[in-house]
């Protein structure tokens, strides 16, 4: 298994994923060979089958968002580039790259970055709001069916009066980053990966 996974995967590419997701050299070859492990159809990507065999995301009564996420619009399989990209988002911030340059782009796990990919697996109709109607469908998702549909109303309905400031009864990124400010998402959108 090593030596197939170590040939598929060329040094240059590594190079390039490191540059693009801040994981190191070993954290890229040991998610490299989850992905091949992961990749049934042995063709280099994965599908949202591939995705629910992970024991983690089939357990997350969000699990199917989560893997919808990895997904880019339109397609059903995602290369091993970007499967890192995406969970980039849950790499750790570390203290060293608080002060990195200014002018390099933000990296994929700052805070606004974690955020938006949040925010993202409310906004399903990726129309940059979020909706009465989508924060339910999360609402539902999350208590499951154990509290009443008049309950979950109120709580939605709550919790938009409190996020909209411009008055347009949904939640757009920008007040949800405001309803989220003192909420520590880097401790609750990290997953520590094996170094």
């Amino acid at each position: 298994m090593g030596s197939r996974a170590s040939t598929l995967l060329r040094e240059e590419e590594i190079e390039e994923i490191k540059k693009e997701t801040g994981f190191s050299h070993s954290q890229i070859t040991r998610l490299y060979s989850r992905f091949t492990s992961l990749d049934k159809g042995e063709n280099g990507t994965l599908s949202r089958e591939d995705f629910q065999r992970i024991p983690e995301l089939a357990i997350n009564p969000l699990g199917d968002r989560i893997i919808n996420a990895f997904f880019p619009e339109g397609e059903d399989q995602v290369n091993f580039r970007g499967f890192m990209r995406t969970l980039a988002h849950f790499r750790p911030i570390e203290d060293n790259e608080k002060n990195k340059n200014p002018t390099a782009s933000e990296p994929l796990n700052s805070r606004t970055n974690k955020l938006l990919f949040a925010f993202r697996l409310y906004d399903l109709d990726r129309d940059d709001k979020i909706s009465r109607d989508e924060l339910l469908q999360v609402l539902r998702m999350m208590v499951g069916v154990n509290i009443s549909d008049e309950q979950l109303g109120s709580i939605a309905d709550r919790t938009i009066q409190e996020a909209d400031t411009n008055g347009d009864s949904s939640i757009s990124f920008n007040e949800f980053i405001k309803v989220l400010e003192k909420v520590d998402v880097e401790q609750k959108m990290s997953i520590r990966f094996l170094h």
